[in-house]
């Protein structure tokens, strides 16, 4: 057999073969599971923007163009400068978190290329935490409200994330900290002590207020449980409670002489239990 039939076809496999490994880096990609993608063709439709490519192994033209975006939770923490309501100067360190809607990566690309959290993100929040700080004082930033302006940031920035065009879904917002100039530090702690000793002082005034009323009230009610009692102490009940503390007496089985009195009021001298 003449080898020599078989050379060009197996050049020609060769070839082939060098071809598609040279251009395996254009014609496949894998989309992980926390990733999805679009396909810009460039001699076609342009950017597919509807069509989202999911994980796995795919195949492409080698002139088309893949999009990766990660769409699982991101991070981005900031450190900013601030005015608060009254234009002191107050330092945030503060972190966001947030994910990519997976079913507009394609607008995001469109609007922001994969550059969005640079571009959308850490803007939109700084100018969110600019805004609300703006309209609290320091001191409500510091302690009094400091949830309530964590909460009016993350809503603010959320909306203007989640509008149409931007497909960002706001997770979570953290003030992770808060500097204040030391005397302004000391000025609110100093308040916020005092504050708390007043608050002490009134509860302990409260409670003793509500012991004295409480003693003033028992002592009316036995005042008029006195009188009640006073009121109905006739002399016919007396002689009455006499005569049966008298004759339980008598039954008492160390008793033998019972000495009770006068006898004006009709009871005996002398109870004989012999």
């Amino acid at each position: 057999m003449d080898n020599r039939k078989f050379l060009p076809f197996l050049v020609i496999i060769a070839f082939g073969l060098f071809v598609i490994v040279g251009l395996s880096s254009s014609l496949f990609y894998t989309i992980g599971p926390a990733e999805r993608a679009v396909v810009f063709y460039k001699f076609s439709d342009g950017l597919d923007k509807n069509n989202i490519i999911g994980p796995g192994f795919h195949v492409k033209a080698p002139w088309n163009s893949v999009y990766v975006f990660d769409v699982s939770e991101n991070k981005v923490e900031e450190s900013m400068d601030v005015l608060d309501k009254n234009g002191l100067s107050v330092s945030v360190d503060v972190s966001v978190r947030f994910t990519p809607m997976p079913s507009k990566i394609g607008y995001l690309q469109e609007t922001f290329q994969k550059d969005y959290i640079s571009r959308l993100v850490i803007p939109e929040v700084r100018s969110s935490v600019r805004q609300v700080m703006g309209r609290y004082t320091a001191e409500e930033i510091y302690s009094t409200k400091r949830s309530e302006v964590e909460g009016a940031i993350k809503s603010e920035t959320a909306e203007v994330l989640g509008e149409e065009g931007n497909n960002v879904i706001m997770k979570a917002f953290l003030i992770r900290a808060i500097n204040l100039p030391a005397q302004i530090k000391q000025a609110i702690e100093n308040k916020l002590q005092q504050e708390q000793e007043a608050l002490a002082y009134q509860f302990r005034l409260d409670k003793e207020k509500s012991e004295a009323e409480r003693k003033r009230i028992a002592a009316e009610g036995e005042a008029a449980a006195n009188k009640i009692i006073n009121s109905s102490l006739t002399d016919e009940l007396l002689k009455m409670r006499g005569i049966e503390a008298t004759i339980e007496l008598s039954k008492s089985p160390n008793s033998k002489v019972v000495v009770i009195g006068g006898g004006d009021e009709g009871l005996p001298l002398i109870l004989n239990n012999n």
